[in-house]
């Protein structure tokens, strides 16, 4: 190979902007290995790294729609996953007959799940400390 000429392969690698489905503001449910854990919420950022999103466990998602139908405070949990541990990211869809999450919890709640998970205030109805659940755009109503 001539000198100064590179392969294909050899070439720097320049880090491309996400492209596709699992862009910031997307919804997912993300499976965990070591421990094994389920986590829903929104994409905050998703780089080779890992993955930054805010949300809730899965185990937790009846609580917490019951807490924000209530008006009760709560602070979604903003976490980072480094990409050892992420077995599966998918995005929060319905299959078939059986809605998302995130319809789910717009169905009980009347919210935008993705506006109020996206949103980097603290939600709730104490004033003093958090912005109130009203100010999240609830969704269209299906009915």
């Amino acid at each position: 190979m001539p000198k100064g000429s590179q392969r294909e392969d050899d070439r720097p690698t320049e880090q491309m902007p996400a492209r596709g489905p699992f862009l910031a503001g997307s919804m997912v449910v993300v499976t965990l290995a070591n421990p094994r854990d389920k986590f829903w919420g929104v994409i905050l950022a998703l780089a080779p790294e890992g993955l930054s999103m805010r949300g809730i466990e899965l185990a937790s998602f009846d609580d917490f729609v019951v807490m924000v139908k209530d008006g009760e405070s709560f602070s979604p949990a903003v976490v980072f996953f480094p990409m050892h541990r992420i077995e599966r990211i998918e995005l929060d869809l319905p299959d078939g007959s059986l809605p998302s999450l995130s319809q789910r919890f717009s169905t009980k709640t009347r919210l935008d799940p993705a506006a109020l998970l996206g949103s980097s205030e603290r939600i709730g109805t104490d004033r003093r400390t958090s912005a109130s659940c009203s100010e999240v755009r609830p969704t269209e109503d299906p009915a």
